[in-house]
Parts: structure tokens; C-alpha cells; sequence
């Protein structure tokens, strides 16, 4: 055990099992107390290396995260003190194996429930090789002006009220975490605050007994009092009436055993801790304040008259002019984080994305304003769900069964075109789904399946205007543009599209009108005059369609109708519904065990 100082201002801790409030705590301390360097060195989170994004003050820094204890000890070789947050089942091998480094002096075991045959051993490894544990079940400790572990002293508000920025000249130490952040602010009231405060925790055997940090305490010479707070249960205090007694402790000790209260039931009761629990006479509240008493500490009749004692020793030790008044300093002010800032009305913020088609802020996700749930129960489809996350409104059944059908109809269109092949050599190259699928979907465009939006945009302008199908194609070859949505490499007038007659008659049957599929259908009469092969296509007839949909539900406008086709609605609904078969093609590569595909040479031609 170490016989004095295990902090000071230039401490770094390793933090091990990765959380974020406790580590913010901490650099938020450091920055109050106008430290330099932050007192995290680095972050273990077994299985993950890289960094963490935190505060340092105003700066934002990036502390490395390691996978490996001994990795994070050979890092940073100045960081002695290891916080470890891990969950009870690994609290003890983690701690021990941080004792065995080299560069580790202190571990504090924030866990509670850690089995007490693991605790002994963690003790003995300790005192066997003059290191500290503080815990299991503690909050931790801290050196005020200096150094702290995780959420010790709670808040900033806290803190700031304790006048924990700065060293005092108590040294405190209890058991009770939650105890000390009381004491911390009793002794700021009536002393110039403490200098160093532990919470050895509440465990029936703590690596470290209070008698520990009081003949430390009595080595520091910035330390000029001691404040205890015991508890019923155990043993632990009467090693401190011994040091009393036998004179190790040369400094005013003010102490109070909690837990008198326990006369009071007719049965034995289990406090709080662990060790809250008197186990006869002996261990009770009652014994050991009279025996820290007679050992010569200053024990009040209660705890109400604690506070008074405290102050009237303290009081006596700056009469003595063993206590030098603490010159007073402003503690710099921490920066509030956005989200509390926001949260609490005193800034506004501008977002850094807008989102009008989805919320996923309250029980259940809304598309459109439409809970999920209501999505479900009302047997919505694909086409539906399109209709809202697209369109932003829900279109008649009608419309949403079109949306489906053309979905259905261009899922795919056999392993040939140049979307499946490129898809099918990915997969064959042993590359991933998304990669496959990807590889597929960049040959849409202008030539494949992306003249959807281009057909609708030029036949729409065609017809608003009144071109005639002569007037309308002329014109188009004059510019040397393509007729989109007209031509097939195999369909032709004998051999008409079977997906474009399915859809024609799905339209005449449920449309209101079909405006622009007749124009379009004019258009091909004119353009077979030309060629037996420049038929209206798959994509001409979606596209033709789509605008008779949008204008034919009354509900869109000219300017949202040009919009949807600008934006490019309606080749989205070509690289969803191709997707599906893209996957497909994916699919089944892989569970062909297809090998990587090397193109035939006999079917290229090589020339100069």
C-alpha cells in the first residue's frame, strides 16, 4: 500500500470498458481545474481499436481507444492509474491483469458484486507488490485541484459549490460514494475544503480499509485534518482505532460511524452496502464510535452535530496557525454541450438536415405522418408505403397497385442485359451482395432502363403543346436526339412486349384518363412507319402512364407533376424494382458456386 500521495496534478488514468459520461466528467474537472494535459490517457474497450470524439473545455479531442490492456499500458507508459468500469464478471481478471503492469500504481473498481474469493486475491496481489485498490463498489476518488475517477463528486454544479477546484487541507475518506459527495459539501462549508477524498467502497472486504488512506493522509503535508465516515458491519474501523492508539496518526481525525439507527429494529437489517451489516455487538455503530472516541478521534453524538465538529476542529487548527488561509481562484467556465443547451431553451441551433418524409422521434416510426402501426393494420403494400415515403401522400388504391405492377414487370429481364451480366460477373468474382447489386445498378442510365424519366418529360412536352406524332419525332431527329421510350433490340410490331401490353390494359381499365399513353401510342404508330422495331418500350409505356397517374388522381399540380419527372421519380421506380432482380441474379451465383467469369476470346474481335 502506498504510504502517501496517489494523485497529483499531472495524473493520467487508463479507462477501461468505454463510457462516455464518467470520461467527460473527468476532462470537464480537469479543464475547471486548468490542467494542461487531460487526465485520460487512453480508453480499452476490448475487441475495438481507433478513438473517441470528447471535450477538452472548448476543444474537441480524440483520445485512442485500444483493444488490450497491455497495448494501452505500452502506449502510454506515464498513465499509473487504471478506472475500471467493466461489469462484475470481468471487473476481477481485468483489474488483476492491470496490476500486473508495470506502469500501473492504482486501480479503482467501480463494480459492485464482484465475488469476494476474487477480491482477496486482487488485496493480496496488491499489498504483495506496494500498489493501491480502491473499491469494488466505489465511485472512486479524487484530488482536488487535480485529479478524479469517473463520476466522483457527481455534477459540475457540485464540484463547483464543494470547491473541489482547488485543494483544501482535509483529506476525507468513507465508504459511501454517495455519502461523499455529502461530506465533500459539508466540509467546503465549514473548512477551506478537502485536499484528497476516497470512497473505498461498500464491499465486505475493500481493496483498501480506511486506516489505509489515513496513514496516508497522515504523510501528506498539505493534509492538516482527517474526516471519516464509517458504517456499522465489519471491522474495518477498529484498524484505525489501533493506529490511533498506537500513535501512527498525528493529525486531527474527526470521524462518525453511520448505522446507530440499527437498535432500533427488533431484527438484524441489511443496509445499503454489502457490508452494512452488524454482525454482534461489536460491528455496531454504537462500539466503534465509542472505541474511535477512546482512541482519541473526535466523534460527535451525531451525525447532526458532525458538521459542528468538523468546523470547530478546523476552526482550532487556523488558531493555531497550522491552516493558512486558501487564496481563492475562479474556476474558468465549462462550456454547456448543445444538446443540454437546446434542451434547456438557452440557445437555438441551426439543423444540419431537413427530413419531411419520415419521424422515428416518438414510440413508432411515422412515414409521411402515418404511424407504422396504422401502416400495418390497414394492410398497406409496397405501393403504398412508395406512395408515402415518394409522394408524401396517400394515393388511391388504383395508383399504388400501378406503382406494384410496373415494380413486378421490370424486376427483371433474363441474365443478358447489361445490368444482370455486370451483376453476375461481380458475384462470380467472389464480391459481396452489395457490391454485385451496385455494379448492376451503375449501368442505368440513358441506354438501359433509365429513359424513364426522359420519355415522360418529352412526351408530356410534346402533347401540352400539341405537336403532332410527325411534328414531335421530326423534330426530335432534327436535334439528333432519340425518341426515348421508343425502340426494342428484339421486340418489334409482330412481336410486341408482353409488359407493355399488361400495363395498357391496366390503365384503360382503372384510369381516370389516358391522355399521354394514347399520345405515346400515336407516336409509335408513326415511328413503325419507320422501322418494324421502333415500338413503344417498357420504359415509354411507365413513363406515358405515370403521367396520366399523376395527372388523372387530381392530386398534384402542373409545377409538382414537372418536379416528380425533373427530380427523377420515375427511373427510381426502374432501379427499385431491377434491384430485386439483381439480388436475385446475386443469389444465385453464389449458390451455384459459380467460378470467376473470363469472357470467351473467340467472341471478341481483335484488330489493329
Amino acid at each position: 500500500m502506498a504510504t502517501g500521495q496517489i494523485f497529483s496534478w499531472k495524473t493520467q488514468a487508463l479507462f477501461y470498458n468505454y463510457k462516455q459520461l464518467p470520461i467527460q466528467r473527468m476532462l470537464d474537472f480537469d479543464f475547471l481545474c486548468g490542467r494542461e494535459t487531460p487526465s485520460v490517457a487512453g480508453i480499452i474497450n476490448p475487441g475495438s481499436d481507433g478513438f473517441q470524439k470528447l471535450f477538452f473545455g472548448q476543444e474537441e479531442i480524440a483520445i485512442p481507444v485500444y483493444s488490450t490492456i497491455e497495448a494501452a499500458c505500452a502506449a502510454h507508459p506515464t498513465a499509473d492509474v487504471f478506472i475500471n468500469f467493466s461489469s462484475f464478471r470481468s471487473a476481477a481478471p481485468s483489474s488483476m491483469s492491470a496490476l500486473k503492469q508495470p506502469t500501473i500504481r492504482v486501480v479503482a473498481i467501480i463494480a459492485e458484486g464482484v465475488p469476494e474469493s476474487d477480491t482477496k486475491q486482487l488485496i493480496a496481489y496488491a499489498r504483495a507488490n506496494n500498489k493501491v485498490v480502491i473499491g469494488p463498489a466505489t465511485v472512486g476518488g479524487i484530488q482536488a485541484g487535480a485529479f478524479k475517477i469517473g463520476d466522483t463528486a457527481g455534477t459540475l454544479d457540485n464540484i463547483i459549490q464543494c470547491k473541489l477546484y482547488r485543494p483544501g487541507s482535509v483529506g476525507f475518506v468513507s465508504k459511501s460514494g454517495g455519502m461523499s459527495n455529502e461530506l465533500y459539501n459539508t466540509i467546503a462549508r465549514v473548512t477551506d475544503g478537502i485536499y484528497e477524498g476516497i470512497a473505498i467502497g461498500g464491499d465486505v472486504f475493500p481493496g483498501s480499509t480506511l486506516s489505509d488512506h489515513i496513514l496516508r493522509f497522515n504523510n501528506i503535508p498539505q493534509i492538516k485534518m482527517m474526516v471519516v465516515l464509517g458504517e456499522l458491519g465489519g471491522k474495518d474501523e477498529y484498524s484505525l482505532v489501533e493506529a490511533l492508539k498506537e500513535g501512527k496518526v498525528h493529525k486531527p481525525v474527526v470521524a462518525w460511524v453511520s448505522g446507530t439507527c440499527a437498535r432500533l429494529f427488533k431484527s438484524e437489517v441489511q443496509f445499503g452496502h454489502a457490508g452494512a451489516k452488524s454482525g454482534g455487538e461489536l460491528e455496531s455503530a454504537q462500539a466503534k464510535n465509542q472505541a474511535l472516541r477512546e482512541a482519541g478521534a473526535v466523534v460527535p453524538t451525531s451525525y447532526e452535530t458532525f458538521e459542528t465538529a468538523i468546523k470547530e476542529t478546523f476552526d482550532k487548527l487556523v488558531e493555531e496557525g497550522k491552516i493558512s488561509p486558501v487564496n481563492e481562484v475562479t474556476p474558468p467556465q465549462i462550456p454547456e454541450d448543445l444538446k443540454s443547451a437546446i434542451k434547456s431553451g438557452k440557445v437555438r441551433a441551426p439543423t444540419h438536415i431537413i427530413s419531411t418524409i419520415s419521424d422515428d422521434r416518438g414510440e413508432e416510426p411515422c412515414y409521411a405522418g402515418v404511424p407504422m402501426s396504422t401502416i400495418i393494420q390497414r394492410g398497406y403494400g409496397v405501393g403504398d408505403v412508395i406512395s408515402l415515403l415518394w409522394f408524401k401522400r396517400s394515393l388511391p388504391r388504383y395508383c399504388t397497385q400501378f406503382i406494384e405492377i410496373c415494380i413486378m414487370l421490370c424486376a427483371d429481364h433474363g441474365p443478358c442485359v447489361s445490368g444482370a451480366h455486370n451483376t453476375i460477373v461481380t458475384a462470380r468474382a467472389g464480391k459481396d451482395l452489395v457490391s454485385s447489386l451496385v455494379s448492376g445498378l451503375l449501368t442505368i442510365g440513358p441506354r438501359f432502363g433509365g429513359a424513364i424519366d426522359d420519355a415522360a418529360r418529352y412526351f408530356k412536352d410534346a402533347c401540352d403543346r400539341g405537336l403532332t406524332p410527325y411534328e414531335f419525332v421530326e423534330g426530335m431527329k432534327k436535334e439528333g436526339i432519340r425518341v426515348p421510350g421508343i425502340g426494342h433490340r428484339i421486340k418489334s410490331r409482330d412481336n410486341r412486349d408482353k409488359r407493355v401490353q399488361l400495363l395498357q390494359q391496366y390503365a384503360h381499365t382503372h384510369f381516370p384518363s389516358v391522355k399521354y399513353m394514347e399520345y405515346a401510342v400515336q407516336v409509335e404508330t408513326y415511328t413503325l412507319s419507320k422501322a418494324n422495331n421502333l415500338v413503344l418500350n417498357v420504359d415509354g409505356a411507365i413513363g406515358s402512364l405515370f403521367l396520366d397517374l399523376l395527372a388523372g388522381s387530381g392530386m398534384f399540380s402542373k409545377q409538382e407533376i414537372d418536379e416528380i419527372i425533373q427530380i427523377g421519380y420515375l427511373n427510381g421506380l426502374f432501379v427499385l424494382a431491377r434491384s430485386i432482380g439483381l439480388i436475385g441474379h446475386t443469389f444465385d451465383q453464389k449458390r451455384l458456386k459459380q467460378p470467376l467469369y473470363r469472357h470467351p476470346w473467340e467472341d471478341v474481335l481483335y484488330t489493329k
